[in-house]
C-alpha cells in the first residue's frame, strides 16, 4: 500500500507565494544562471530612427559591440552581458515605458542617452537603484546630491567649454581681451554649460560682446549673425549639433566673418566635412575621446572588431561608455554581488581608470560623478581632425554640478 501526499490549500497557496518571492528576487537580482554562467541584464535605450538618430546610430553601435566584445573575450569571468537595446526614437514617454520593461525583466543598470530622457529618468534610477551611464552630460548630473545613480565617461558641457576657453586664452589669443560671442539653442541642452562658460570667461579676461539663439533645426542663421557682426568677436562657442553649426559656419562665410568658431562634442564630428567642408576649415572641434584615427588600444581593437571600418567619435564614446559600465560589473561580481547598489559602488571605486586608452582616464567619488576635467581640441582642417592639444582642469569643488 503505498501514500499519497494530498496537498492542502494552504500548502498550495504557500508554495505560489515561495515561487513568487524568488521570482522577484532573481528578477531584483538581476542575474540568473545558465549553463554555468551568470547572465546579467543590462537596458540601453538608443534612438536610432529619431531627430537624433545620426549620432544615435553610431553611438549605440558602439555600445552594443562592446557588449559583444566583453561576453566573446570573457572580460567578466563567468559572466554573459544581456543587453536589451531599445529603439525610443528620441520620445521621452517611449523611454520611460523601456524602462519599465527593462526593470520588469531584471534590469541592474542602463546605458541611456539623451538629456530628456535622462533627465525624466534621475528619480526612478534613484529609487530604483539602477546606475545609468548616459550620454547626456549636462553638468549637474554630475552632483550625487541630486543624482545618485547617474554617470557619464565624458567630461560635462561645462568643463568642455571651461577647459576650451582656458585654451583659446593660453594660446590661441591675440589680445588681452579677446572678444567672445555665444550661439546656442535655447533648450536645455543649449543652455547648460552657457552659465558657467560666461562666468569663466570673464574670470580669465574675455570679452563677452554677444549671444544669440539659434535652433538645432536651423535652416538660416543669418540674421542671428549679422548681429554678432557688429561686434566682431574673435572667437564664437556653437552649443549645437552638427547639421546647426554647418549651417552657421556657411552663413558666416558667406557673411564675411573672420571669427573662430568651436563647438563641443555634438557640434562637430565627421559629418561636418560633407556638411560644410570648407566653411569649417579652420574651426575647432571639442572632443572627450580619441577619434578614430588616433593611436590607442581601443582603436587598434575597434578596427579588429569592425573589419578597419571607419567609426565616429560617437561610436567611439559609446564603445567607452560600456567598456566602464563593465568593469564596474566585473568588480562588482569579484565581490560575489552583482546589483544595481554594487555597481554603483563600484563605479564611485574607479580611479584613473583607462578604457583602453579611449577616453581620458576615469575616476568617480562618492560625492563627485565627474569622470575627469579633460577635454581635447581638434582643428578642422581637409576633412580631418588635426589635434591642437588636451586641457585638463583642475577638479574644483565649487564647479560641482555647476
Amino acid at each position: 500500500m503505498h501514500s499519497t501526499t494530498i496537498s492542502r490549500p494552504t500548502d498550495v497557496l504557500q508554495r505560489a507565494i515561495l515561487t513568487a518571492a524568488l521570482v522577484a528576487l532573481a528578477l531584483f537580482l538581476g542575474a540568473a544562471t545558465a549553463h554555468g554562467e551568470t547572465v546579467v541584464k543590462i537596458g540601453v535605450i538608443s534612438d536610432l530612427s529619431g531627430p537624433t538618430s545620426t549620432v544615435g546610430v553610431p553611438y549605440g553601435e558602439g555600445v552594443m559591440d562592446a557588449v559583444k566584445y566583453i561576453n566573446e573575450s570573457g572580460f567578466i569571468p563567468d559572466v554573459t552581458i544581456d543587453a536589451m537595446q531599445v529603439d525610443y526614437a528620441y520620445n521621452v514617454q517611449q523611454a520611460l515605458s523601456a524602462y519599465k520593461k527593462f526593470k520588469s525583466q531584471g534590469m541592474v543598470a542602463l546605458q541611456g542617452w539623451g538629456s530628456g530622457d535622462t533627465e525624466a529618468l534621475v528619480s526612478f534610477v534613484a529609487r530604483d537603484e539602477i546606475p545609468v551611464i548616459s550620454a547626456s552630460y549636462s553638468a549637474h548630473l554630475t552632483d550625487p546630491e541630486k543624482a545618485p545613480y547617474n554617470f557619464f565617461v565624458a567630461a560635462d558641457y561645462s568643463t568642455q567649454l571651461r577647459g576650451a576657453l582656458k585654451y583659446i586664452k593660453e594660446n590661441l589669443a591675440t589680445t588681452d581681451a579677446p572678444k567672445i560671442a555665444f550661439i546656442y539653442p535655447d533648450n536645455p541642452y543649449g543652455l547648460a554649460p552657457i552659465a558657467a562658460g560666461k562666468e569663466y570667461a570673464e574670470e580669465l579676461g574675455f570679452d563677452i560682446v554677444g549671444e544669440e539663439n539659434v535652433s538645432l533645426k536651423a535652416m538660416d542663421a543669418t540674421t542671428q549673425l549679422l548681429a554678432l557682426q557688429k561686434a566682431e568677436p574673435e572667437f564664437i562657442w556653437i552649443g549645437g549639433t552638427t547639421p546647426s553649426t554647418a549651417v552657421i559656419m556657411k552663413d558666416a562665410a558667406k557673411l564675411g566673418m573672420k571669427a573662430t568658431f568651436f563647438t563641443d562634442i555634438w557640434g562637430a564630428d565627421e559629418n561636418i566635412f560633407k556638411l560644410a567642408p570648407e566653411a569649417s576649415t579652420g574651426n575647432i572641434s571639442l572632443q572627450t575621446s580619441v577619434t578614430y584615427d588616433d593611436d590607442s588600444e581601443g582603436n587598434t581593437l575597434i578596427r579588429k572588431l569592425t573589419n578597419d571600418q571607419h567609426k565616429m567619435v560617437h561610436y567611439i564614446r559609446g564603445f567607452a561608455s560600456m567598456y566602464v559600465m563593465a568593469e564596474a560589473i566585473r568588480r562588482a561580481a569579484e565581490q560575489g554581488d552583482i546589483t544595481g547598489p554594487a555597481i554603483k559602488d563600484a563605479l564611485e571605486s574607479l580611479r584613473d581608470f583607462d578604457p583602453l586608452g579611449l577616453t581620458p582616464p576615469i575616476s568617480f567619488f562618492p560625492d563627485d560623478h565627474r569622470p575627469n576635467m579633460a577635454v581635447t581640441l581638434y582643428r578642422l582642417e581637409d576633412g580631418k581632425f588635426v589635434t591642437l592639444g588636451t586641457e585638463t582642469l583642475e577638479r574644483k569643488k565649487e564647479w560641482l554640478g555647476k
